[in-house]
């Protein structure tokens, strides 16, 4: 569904959409199997299917991930986490986010391991397990330097102790997150990982083991081998997107590669001649320099396309970039295709990915607003179909 858009030819399972997401499942396979070589056979992969798979699509990306080795999948609320065992995912799935004791109970019914930094959490979940007469799998995470979510070193102890109350609640992993191995020039993931041993080393002389160990996200996967342990947490790298411009140089230079798996498309609802001196749109920001051709894109804010792009923003129609011209409105942009022949209500157009030789990427549109990749992913309105081939 790359090319065939130029002459305004539709896909079959595109033709009744008027804003819609592709996903190339070939890309997101290619893309495991390079973190697959960078981390070794011993070390799991756990697939973050947060935010909607950062915008392509929850159940879709996690079949995908775990018909292609994933051995975990890891999601950020309960709800997320639902949504997959209701489609029928029975792989581990870690709820790395925060959880209302009123949904500890969720926990069990749909067996998931859970991450635990509160004490409230352990207490709750232990009240449940018993209740039930399960056992429940927890994270614990550790903070180490990044100051979100974590157990401070100080506090584990405490942990320690509470844990041993409750044997129902079981230790499946002990993790933390750096805080900026998306900049290679930076090392002070070496300083967390010290003081992610010093937990480790309390938690073992406590009596605790046979636990997975895991760090490393999608930057340290590419760049840090002694940050794999037992488990790493691929997010975007799985979606074919560097954490950053360093990582991807460096991890090119070591004959990785990554293939975006994304395109978002839309079409032309109307196409407008307008004179010379016309303004354009709210609050009349562009007023057109010579007689020219408008496209009408029923697309906006509301869909994610960011409205910081009003006037900057790029779209590719019939294979040449457009520019965005006036405001981008709530569910309408508009931009302008004028010298570009035989334009018509009904034509796709590429808000980013490739048609024809042209390519707009995600970091493109990054670059205009100041924001970074993961931002323009996630935003994409998750009710917007999304396609997969």
């Amino acid at each position: 569904m790359k090319s065939q858009y130029l002459g305004g030819f539709d896909p079959p399972r595109v033709k009744n959409l008027r804003t819609w997401v592709e996903v190339d499942t070939n890309s997101l396979k290619h893309n495991l199997k390079e973190a697959r070589r960078a981390v070794g056979k011993n070390v799991n992969l756990l697939v973050v299917v947060k935010a909607n798979a950062y915008g392509h699509g929850l159940v879709g990306s996690a079949q995908i991930a775990v018909q292609n080795g994933a051995q975990y999948l890891g999601v950020d609320s309960i709800d997320e986490g639902v949504e997959l065992r209701k489609a029928n995912i029975r792989k581990p799935i870690l709820v790395l986010g925060y959880i209302p004791n009123a949904r500890l109970s969720d926990v069990s019914k749909f067996n998931f391991e859970i991450a635990v930094y509160n004490q409230e959490t352990i207490r709750g979940l232990a009240r449940t397990a018993k209740k039930l007469r399960t056992s429940e799998h927890v994270h614990l995470k550790i903070e180490t330097g990044t100051s979100r979510q974590g157990i401070l070193l100080d506090e584990l102890p405490e942990f320690i102790r509470l844990l041993t109350k409750y044997p129902y609640v079981k230790v499946r992993g002990v993790y933390t997150h750096f805080a900026d191995t998306e900049n290679p020039k930076s090392t002070y993931y070496r300083t967390q990982v010290i003081q992610f041993k010093k937990a480790l080393a309390i938690l073992k002389r406590c009596g605790f083991g046979n636990f997975m160990v895991h760090a490393a996200s999608s930057a340290a996967v590419w760049l840090y081998p002694e940050t794999h342990f037992d488990m790493v947490r691929l997010g975007i790298s799985y979606y074919g997107f560097w954490p950053s411009q360093g990582v991807e140089r460096i991890a090119k230079r070591r004959g990785m590669s990554l293939k975006p798996a994304l395109s978002w498309r839309t079409r032309i609802a109307q196409v407008k001649r307008l004179k010379k001196g016309t303004w354009i749109g709210y609050d009349r920001t562009e007023r057109l320099k010579k007689d020219s051709v408008i496209a009408v894109l029923p697309v906006g804010y509301q869909d994610g396309y960011d409205r910081r792009l009003s006037g900057i923003g790029v779209v590719i129609v019939r294979g040449k970039r457009c520019r965005v011209i006036g405001r981008v409105c709530m569910n309408m942009l508009m931009v302008d295709v004028t010298g570009i022949k035989n334009v018509k209500p009904g034509d796709v157009v590429t808000l980013f990915g490739r048609s024809g030789r042209e390519e707009i990427t995600v970091e493109d549109l990054a670059r205009l607003i100041d924001t970074i990749n993961y931002e323009i992913l996630v935003r994409i309105n998750p009710l917007l179909p999304r396609i997969y081939s």
